[in-house]
């Protein structure tokens, strides 16, 4: 016979409305608790009846991840941690990707707002053109990123603090010509260079326009591009490269071995993101690392709290980041 949540309770010694606040995430759960409760949901084979669920609740089961390109390494990664928070939920994921596109934003709203899933965790375009906007009927959405706005919940990373951080580690061991590769109107992007001016006025080094390399997207194939552009037009010696994410710092590593450049002993190179690929490159990247799942547990926690109390007044909430030094730069 197919397992209850009863059944669930009875295994993992709580009680029912338990088992249910740990299918639901609606309700914050002790995590020993929930360990005990998703254990007795494998040994008991147990699958949530999401069918039944939404003919009680008015809920399809279903919510959607809407990325903005999953040809990027650190996405593809963000959307497994996404997918497996949706799992412990009890909850199926429709993986969406806008292209950077607004258009596409809009359209999943709308999806959301007829009811074909129950929310959407959403990584925004940009402030000015993103579907979510004040006065827009919004359906139940969290926002990972860098575009803030105060009338939805979001996850996100200090990003200039954490570049700060980090080019002034690169300037504490020395590095004083250092370039930002990977720049774009991105929110992110803006922010990391914020970051990177800020840590250069406060070693005293004066920022330079040229060395703040703008990249087509955050591909290793157009960031390799565009630093191959920059070191052909003879720009004169840099001693780091600054990265924007560790698939352009990828692209970065291929750039300067084709032109005859040693990382790290003649140019240290850093990227962001941590991602797995980050620790096998030749040589391993030094990067800035955060806790992904942690991440996408959290958001999927603000999501469903928001479903389950939609005039709740939003919330924000900061994660940390930590420097990862690897041989990609010369040694602390």
């Amino acid at each position: 016979m197919r397992a209850t949540v009863r059944d669930v309770a009875s295994w993992a010694g709580v009680s029912p409305k338990t088992v249910s606040n740990v299918l639901n995430g609606t309700v914050n759960v002790r995590p020993a608790t929930r360990a005990r409760v998703e254990a007795a949901m494998v040994a008991l084979d147990y699958v949530p009846n999401l069918s039944a669920r939404g003919l009680r609740n008015g809920r399809t089961g279903m919510i959607a991840i809407a990325l903005s390109d999953l040809q990027v390494p650190f996405f593809a990664e963000m959307l497994h941690h996404f997918v497996n928070a949706a799992a412990a939920r009890g909850l199926q994921v429709q993986v969406e990707e806008t292209g950077w596109d607004p258009g596409r934003e809009a359209r999943l709203l709308s999806r959301a707002r007829e009811h074909q899933v129950d929310g959407l965790i959403l990584n925004p375009v940009n402030h000015e053109t993103t579907a979510v906007q004040p006065g827009v009927a919004l359906p139940p959405v969290v926002l990972i990123g860098e575009v803030y706005l105060p009338i939805v919940d979001m996850v996100w990373m200090d990003n200039a603090a954490a570049i700060a951080d980090l080019t002034g580690e690169l300037i504490t061991t020395g590095h004083r010509r250092i370039a930002l590769l990977g720049m774009s109107d991105h929110p992110a992007a803006i922010a990391r260079l914020e970051g990177y001016r800020q840590a250069l006025r406060s070693a005293g080094i004066p920022t330079d326009p040229r060395l703040e390399i703008a990249s087509d997207d955050w591909r290793p194939t157009s960031a390799a591009r565009a630093l191959n552009a920059f070191l052909d037009s003879d720009p004169g010696p840099v001693d780091a490269v600054v990265c924007c994410t560790d698939g352009a710092a990828m692209g970065a590593l291929l750039a300067l071995h084709a032109h005859g450049l040693r990382v790290p002993e003649d140019v240290s190179v850093t990227g962001y993101d941590n991602i797995n690929e980050s620790a096998i490159t030749v040589p391993p990247l030094t990067t800035i690392d955060f806790d992904k799942a942690r991440v996408a547990d959290t958001a999927m926690a603000l999501l469903m709290q928001r479903i389950a109390d939609p005039e709740r007044s939003p919330r924000k909430v900061t994660l940390p980041h930590r420097l990862v030094w690897r041989s990609s730069t010369t040694s602390r």
